[in-house]
Formats: structure tokens, sequence, C-alpha cells
């Protein structure tokens, strides 16, 4: 039922407001108030109990899906770790973000110091940055769009594709981003859990797909949190399918495979998605970058925010790729810490774990050991891993590969634990 209010009543003259379950009109009204007409605002009054109760709040607003939205759980940043656990930033350990502990190359500071016009809007474009990935990549810079890091490309990739109600296939456990902005567009979620060895179970994503008529899938290579990759031909099965393929390739540089970057120029449902994050250590900038099919990206250009990348994370991104040798570098150490990081914990008793193709380690906490108490009393001593609630990894704890002091630091606490 429509339910009418007077909000203010003055001598000669009243503003009215109509307030109904499908919004607000507003009039102004100029008139002398009679006997007869006050007699009938009086009515006013006697709904005065039914208009407290529904007293207008600010979440009435709010779309209904999204006030049973739980948030997302993103990691504690320096500054909020200092003060928790009373050490300086320095003195923690942090493999709990999967950030790269080397930073970027020193031409990122330099070409951060010297930026001159920070005043001015950034390029909607990105054309310097999007030109310098073409170089680097060796695909045509019409085919990459840039965003305020890859989340903001599968939020948006999400908004240019899904209707509410449509559905998309998730593969758990994995980045946990799919399902957060899946529910943000309001768009059901199918999961397709992963094989106990955490590769793709094809024979169900056909299924589904074949039956649920879902638009996108997610697939990340190499996988978070296990590090695990997609072969070619698993791949190609799913490209075969009716249904857009997004691959999330944030952590390739450290599989030793290929980025299917210019897959997108002979699949017209592949989308793949990149990062500076890992690369290059700007984590903290915001830079990410995506390849698309042509029939896809000018509608992608259509709907992003105009200057959604920040004039600071392109400089910093270009001047990083201007230094490949210094990626490449950093890219070597992490791997030859990863495969040292994975010897030394295969030797403690209540950890199993995985091989890894990216930069960080999932392990298996066993032995009646407690994942959570393990994560909790590393960190009373410094150093951050994560651990997970949900039931595909209950029991599990991720481990960021840091530097090698940084892995001596780890060991140092789970012996002292053991």
């Amino acid at each position: 039922m429509i339910f009418y209010r007077l909000v203010e009543m003055i001598k000669g003259s009243s503003l009215s407001t109509i307030k109904s379950n499908d919004g607000f009109c507003v009039h102004k009204t100029h008139f002398a108030i009679s006997k007869y007409q006050k007699k009938r605002f009086n009515c006013v009054a006697s709904v005065s109990s039914v208009e407290q109760q529904l007293k207008l709040t600010g979440d009435s607003f709010i779309r209904p899906h999204l006030r049973e939205l739980s948030p997302y759980q993103p990691i504690l940043p320096f500054e909020v770790l200092s003060t928790r656990l009373g050490r300086k930033p320095e003195d923690i350990v942090k493999l709990d973000a999967n950030e790269n502990p080397y930073g970027p190359p020193p031409e990122v500071f330099e070409a951060l110091g010297n930026l001159k016009f920070p005043y001015i809007y950034p390029d909607p474009e990105s054309r310097t940055l999007r030109g310098a990935l073409a170089k680097d990549s060796g695909l045509e810079s019409e085919y990459i769009l840039v965003g305020c890091g890859a989340d903001e490309l599968i939020d948006l990739i999400m908004r240019c594709v899904l209707d509410p109600g449509d559905s998309i296939v998730d593969c758990p456990p994995t980045f946990t981003m799919y399902e957060f902005d899946a529910a943000v567009n309001c768009a059901r979620v199918i999961k397709v859990p992963r094989k106990m060895d955490f590769s793709l179970d094809v024979q169900k994503i056909t299924e589904v797909i074949e039956r649920e008529k879902p638009k996108i899938i997610f697939l990340t290579s190499p996988n978070n949190p296990d590090g695990s990759v997609i072969n070619d031909d698993v791949l190609l099965k799913i490209l075969d399918l009716p249904i857009l393929v997004v691959l999330d390739e944030a952590y390739i540089e450290f599989s030793g495979l290929e980025s299917k970057m210019e897959w997108v120029k002979k699949h017209e449902n592949l989308i793949v998605l990149r990062t500076f994050s890992k690369r290059a250590g700007l984590a903290g900038l915001r830079v990410g970058y995506g390849a698309f099919p042509l029939s896809i990206i000018e509608y992608l250009w259509r709907a992003k925010q105009p200057y959604n990348v920040s004039v600071a994370a392109e400089v910093s991104a270009c001047a990083a790729l201007q230094n490949p040798g210094y990626l490449e570098k950093v890219k070597v150490a992490l791997v030859q810490e990863r495969e040292r990081l994975f010897k030394l914990l295969k030797q403690v008793p209540f950890l199993n774990p995985y091989p890894s193709y990216s930069n960080f380690i999932l392990c298996e906490v066993t032995d009646g050991k407690d994942a959570k108490k393990l994560k909790e009393d590393l960190a009373k001593m410094g150093v951050m891993i994560r651990h997970y609630s949900n039931k595909e990894l209950k029991g599990y704890v991720r481990v960021s590969v840091g530097k090698p002091e940084q892995t001596d630091a780890l060991m140092d606490c789970i012996a002292r634990l053991s």
C-alpha cells in the first residue's frame, strides 16, 4: 500500500512530499489554509505512529541483493599489521599476499619522482602504456585494454556481459574475486570443484555448460592458491564450448610457459588477463591489463571509466617495462627460492606442500595441527602467511615466496612451533 506523508507545512505555503515504494515526487505549492483544509490535514496526526515505523533509512535505497553480500576479505596492509602486531613494518615477514618482495625496478622510483603533470587527468586510453605492452607481448595495442588492476577488468567484463540472473562457472578452489564480483553484479555462480590434484574437471564443466547455459567461465593459470597450470589441450577443449573464457594469467611469469595473449586473435570467446602486481612489484599502484578479441573490446571501451588508470600507475608501468633485465632477474630469483622453500617445507612433519608454478606454495596442515592456529602463532612472531576457512581448503595454508632471508625467518619460526 502506498503511504502518503506531508513533510512540512508553513503558513500560506507548503512543501509536500509524496513518498511511495516507487520513489519520491516533490511539489512546492502556495496557498492559504482554510479551516476546512486544516481539518483535513489534521488526519496526518492519526498516522504518526505508522510514519515512525516507516521512517526512511539509507539502506532502503540499496539494491536488495547487495544487502546480503558479504564483503571481500582483503589482506591487511603493512601499517595495519604494524599496529596490530606491535612491530615495525620492516620487522614483519609478509608472506600472505603473493607480493613481489623485491619491488619494482629503480626506473619506477625515478619516474614517480619526475612526475610533471599530476594535476592533469590521465590519458583515458593509456596509449603510451598500451604501446609499451604491445612491444612487450607481441600483440598489437588495439587488442589491449588497461585497468586499475586486473580486478577492475574482471568487474568490467561482468558488467558488459552479464544480465542480472545470468550465470558464471567458477572452479574452486581458485581466486575468490570471481565469485565476489559475480555477487556484486547479481549473477549466479555455478561451482565445478577441481579434482583432488587441483586439475580442472573438464567433463563436469562441459556438462554444466550444456545444461545451464552460463555466459562466462573464469580460469586461472597458474591457479591461485595451488599453483597448478592448465595445459593447452584442456584449454582448447573448453574454448570449443559455447561460453566466454576468461583466462587469468596473473602469475604466468613464474610458470615458464608462454602467455596466451595472442590466442585472442583466433578465439572470439577468449579473454586473457595479466598484471604488473607480481611481475613488476607494482601491487600498490594497481595496474592490470587484458587481451581481448576486437569484437569484444569495443564494448569494454564504451563501458569503462574514462580515467581508470592514474598518471602515476601508467608512468610506473612504462618505467618497469624499460628494464626487462631487472624483471627477468627478479623472476629467476623467486623461482629459485620457490624450489628451495618447497624442499624446506617438505621436511616439516605437519606440512604437505604442493608443487607450484607460481610465486607461492599451498600446504596441507596435517598431524592434527590446526591451520588457523598455525597462522596465528606465526603472526605473533611477525611472520604472516595465509590460511583458509572455506570448505575446499579447510586445513590448508598458503606461503608466498619471499627473499632467502624471509624463508629463513619463516622456517626458524616453524621450527620453534614443532
